[in-house]
């Protein structure tokens, strides 16, 4: 049985690249902290910010778009701006 095509979406895909630099800026400042306890912490702190960035990603590469690929941003974008709003970066 021949595998089902994923359906691709150019807007998401634009969104999911801007998420990645996104992430990517956020973990070079975290880098860049000198106090090592300070850094741990807002290491600890976006982990979790990470995490769904990498479910979204990887059920966008797996999957496609689907039914609920637009929630999975929202819940990425929900957790980035909490972590903006609780700590200064």
């Amino acid at each position: 049985m021949p595998k089902k095509r994923r359906k691709l979406n150019k807007d998401f895909e634009k969104k999911l690249h801007s998420s990645k630099k996104n992430v990517e800026l956020v973990l070079a400042k975290i880098y860049d902290i000198d106090d090592e306890d300070i850094q741990k912490e807002y290491f600890s702190a976006f982990n979790g910010v990470v995490c769904i960035y990498e479910h979204l990603k990887e059920d966008y590469e797996q999957q496609g778009f689907k039914d609920d690929s637009e929630q999975l941003l929202k819940d990425y974008d929900s957790a980035f701006k909490l972590f903006e709003s609780e700590f200064e970066i």
